[in-house]
């Protein structure tokens, strides 16, 4: 199994590739792209809108100046502030409209983006999960999806806004006076050096911090896990100097990185006065010379603000870009993924279904190891309404070889009939209809008892419904929960082991489908529980053709034929009692099992 863990405590990826990873996302939401256009086109005239307001309150500062010395002109002052409330309120309507489309174009691509991933989960073949870890396809659903959605609405739209504010605010403050525009940039610039130092000092102690807080949270998770062996072997002690050490690590991790990372704010704060005690000082010498007026230092005082404000915008934004991108590059990896071939132009074979399979010297070597055979040449007919038992030690295929006739793989010799016809020649969905599964692992889900009897099996009567139940002795179990019936099974719902593995046989009576896979379907009850479980089994094989792997060779005597496969061959085959008379390897197995119990 190939997976990327948990990553709990992990630091947000960086892309491998982060221009195609754009240029992928951007192409994927080219359905979308006109409102994504108009959103950072609203951004970018908000923030221009925004940048010429000082200019116009640098007129007001000047009317008062002026008038200081004779009459203040109010009328002037009011035309200036009608055109700043305009100004001012475009802005915001702009800022407001983008921030609303932004918001559905991100939700649009967030539902299109799970959308197309659970199709295309159907699609993958069986190979993909068995190297692939379910963590890591649940995350790329959820938590790459969610990245990509808030990352994207924070970084693009801030990054078209930064832009404009920086460049507008840098020609606002050399067409209104250079030397100011200078004394601006170069603090500005001061800003972005001291910030690029501390992160570059900073950077390491937030890597070890979240290395840390990983190992804390992954022993602590551990412990609880084991708390009864824990609490057992009295090892207490050492379980809290382990995470004393630990602990103590994250700490010293936390306080550097904390204090590191806070000096930033005080540090651009003071570097944002010195600014503005800079722009002050000049300006202060260049009115005195007659250069500019008072305000014209009012203006640039407002300038340097937004003009400091967008370097620490854009940084931010760039991180979230990589984080969108880190996340987009992984939605799409699964995306272009190698799917099953498109089986829409084959058609499902007409008439009844009899039960016929024929297994014609199949050959199998599972993808990822070609050079290792799992199955060399197999071949059994098998008739309609028998009982098949599968039987020998573990990794001699024989969950294999259901996983062949489901065509969850396809053999790499040989051929698989159903009723004399090819299953390569059948859809996928036309083979599976015409098998009832039940595994080693029950599966319940959320929902009331009897939407987990009738799943995916329309038209089904409440009789038919109870009739199964009765025949597997769980009617009056399920009668005694809260809601019979109705009841919703949860993980506060105490239900036994065997009685889901019942459940589980009455769904498969209720689908009633043609032919049966029982895969260790008594492998985890006890002994007396197994013997209510093999009775429901022996109803729900009546006149089925029946497919039966067991580990406990007690429950298959009863079956018409019984093979024993050893690494990918059949050894021995015929009944329970042939087998044991002839003293070979079935009949080592039968023995072993009674040793192994003694």
């Amino acid at each position: 199994m190939h997976g990327r863990g948990s990553g709990r405590g992990r630091l947000p990826e960086k892309p491998h590739n982060m221009n195609k990873a754009m240029r992928q996302l951007l192409g994927y939401s080219r359905r979308d792209m006109g409102v994504f256009i108009l959103a950072l086109i609203l951004s970018g005239g908000g923030a221009v809108l925004t940048i010429v307001g000082p200019r116009q309150i640098s007129r007001i500062t000047d009317f008062i100046t002026q008038g200081l010395m004779s009459r203040i002109d109010m009328a002037g002052i009011a035309r200036v502030g009608i055109l700043l409330c305009v100004l001012y309120g475009l802005s915001a309507l702009f800022t407001f409209l983008q921030h609303y489309l932004m918001a559905g174009f991100n939700q649009r691509l967030s539902k299109r983006m799970r959308r197309d991933i659970v199709g295309k989960i159907n699609r993958l073949p069986l190979s993909y999960f068995n190297f692939h870890e379910y963590g890591d396809v649940l995350s790329r659903v959820t938590n790459d999806v969610d990245t990509v959605s808030a990352s994207l609405s924070n970084s693009m739209a801030t990054m078209v806004s930064a832009a404009a504010q920086f460049v507008g605010c840098l020609i606002m403050m050399v067409t209104t006076n250079w030397i100011m525009a200078g004394t601006s940039v170069l603090s500005t610039f001061l800003a972005m050096l001291v910030m690029m130092v501390i992160v570059g000092k900073s950077q390491k102690y937030f890597v070890a911090r979240q290395k840390n807080l990983g190992a804390l949270n992954g022993y602590i998770e551990e412990m609880y896990t084991g708390h009864d062996i824990i609490r057992v072997s009295n090892a207490d002690g050492r379980v809290k100097e382990h995470f004393d050490g630990l602990n103590k690590a994250v700490k010293e991790a936390n306080f550097k990185s904390q204090f590191l990372g806070g000096l930033m704010q005080p540090l651009m704060g003071f570097i944002g006065n010195f600014g503005y005690v800079a722009v002050c000082v000049v300006g202060a010498a260049l009115a005195v010379n007659g250069t500019i007026t008072f305000g014209v230092i009012t203006a640039f005082m407002i300038y340097v603000r937004q003009f400091q404000s967008p370097v620490q915008q854009i940084g931010q934004a760039m991180t979230n870009m990589q984080s969108a991108a880190a996340a987009a590059e992984r939605v799409f990896e699964f995306l272009d993924e190698e799917e099953m071939e498109d089986e829409t132009a084959k058609g499902g074979p007409e008439g009844a279904v009899r039960g016929e399979v024929e297994f014609s010297h199949v050959r199998f070597a599972y993808p990822d190891k070609p050079e290792e055979t799992v199955i060399r040449d197999f071949s059994i007919h098998v008739q309609p309404g028998q009982k098949v038992a599968i039987v020998g030690p573990t990794g001699a295929g024989k969950t294999t070889l259901v996983n062949l006739l489901m065509r969850f793989y396809e053999p790499t010799g040989g051929e698989i009939r159903i009723d004399g016809v090819p299953v390569r020649s059948m859809k996928r969905e036309e083979v599976h209809s015409r098998f009832g599964m039940v595994l080693q692992d029950t599966w319940l889900f959320e929902g009331t008892v009897r939407e987990n009897l009738v799943y995916n099996t329309p038209g089904v009567t409440e009789e038919r419904m109870k009739a199964a139940c009765k025949a597997c002795g769980i009617h009056s179990f399920i009668k005694a929960l809260p809601q019979g019936y109705d009841t919703v099974l949860s993980d506060n719902t105490v239900i036994s082991a065997g009685q889901k593995q019942l459940m589980t046989i009455a769904r498969a009576m209720i689908q009633d489908s043609p032919m049966l896979i029982l895969d260790e379907a008594t492998s985890s009850v006890d002994t007396r529980t197994e013997l209510v479980i093999q009775k429901a089994m022996d109803r729900l094989t009546e006149h089925r053709t029946s497919f039966v792997i067991a580990h406990r060779l007690s429950t298959i005597r009863n079956a018409d034929v019984i093979l024993v496969i050893r690494d990918g061959d059949i050894v021995e085959q015929g009944k329970h009692e042939e087998l044991l008379a002839r003293g070979g390897f079935y009949a080592e197995l039968y023995n072993s099992q009674f040793d192994e119990a003694a």
